[in-house]
């Protein structure tokens, strides 16, 4: 069957971003199906993210515009969930993106809100049709 079975996540400072990435993936949908001190592993779909700590990062610092992991899109709902996520996200730890084209910075027929949390990491927030 196609489809992603998981995603890595590699985080310098987990601890830091903790917090914020369990408030989105939980708002999400995701359920925490694991947790240990360097990581914790979130399900939904049949399909995981792992963040996790690593001793073998070669750089500490996330730079969503070099090579490599740009951002992660997510089903975010309706529009009315998507609205909600995105107007909740600032006081989780998550910076609005594009806000002045907020739902539409991907295009008129695409409704979706993009955040960035503070490791620099970026999320996508799409509305189902």
């Amino acid at each position: 069957m196609p489809g992603f079975h998981h995603v890595e996540l590699w985080i310098a400072d987990l601890d830091a971003v903790r917090s914020e990435w369990a408030w989105i993936l939980s708002r999400l949908g995701f359920t925490r199906a694991d947790e240990w001190t360097d990581g914790e592993t979130w399900t939904a779909g049949g399909a995981y993210l792992t963040l996790t700590t690593s001793p073998n990062l070669s750089d500490a610092v996330h730079d969503r515009r070099r090579a490599g992991l740009n951002h992660l899109a997510f089903q975010g709902g309706d529009r009315t969930a998507v609205d909600a996520i995105m107007a909740e996200a600032a006081d989780r730890g998550w910076h609005p993106l594009y806000a002045d084209r907020y739902p539409h910075a991907g295009g008129d027929q695409h409704y979706a809100g993009w955040l960035e949390n503070a490791s620099g990491f970026k999320i996508e927030v799409v509305a189902g049709p």
